[in-house]
């Protein structure tokens, strides 16, 4: 079966950490794995992403906070959040590229509160 398995999300005091991590099943040739992010009445953002080559890219709000990394062999992308934020609330999505598709994972939950 196609699909990504979220964990991690929940509740945080800000200054606090979180671990989100996917992963991924039925699918092979993974190329682009990212986190995005949707809090209420915003667009999706790009919250961070990374490449086969492990080339990272983060989202502006996010850099020198959070890391994203990869473990190929388990299929998973993880992502580090420390140091979070209330702005940091919102549903967090998974995001891989594979062969010619994309997939999307069904979204966790993170909420830092004040």
């Amino acid at each position: 079966q196609v699909q990504l398995e979220e964990s991690g999300g929940g509740f945080v005091r800000a200054g606090g950490s979180l671990k989100l991590s996917c992963k991924a099943s039925g699918i092979d040739d993974i190329k682009w794995m990212s986190w995005y992010r949707q809090a209420p009445g915003n667009e999706r953002e790009l919250v961070a992403g990374i490449t086969l080559g492990g080339s990272t890219h983060y989202g502006g709000s996010v850099k020198g906070r959070f890391t994203i990394s990869r473990e190929d062999a388990k299929k998973t992308v993880n992502l580090q959040m420390n140091s979070l934020k209330p702005e940091d609330t919102a549903v967090y999505y998974c995001n891989v590229h594979y062969r010619n598709w994309e997939l999307w994972g069904q979204g966790t939950l993170v909420t830092v509160s004040s």
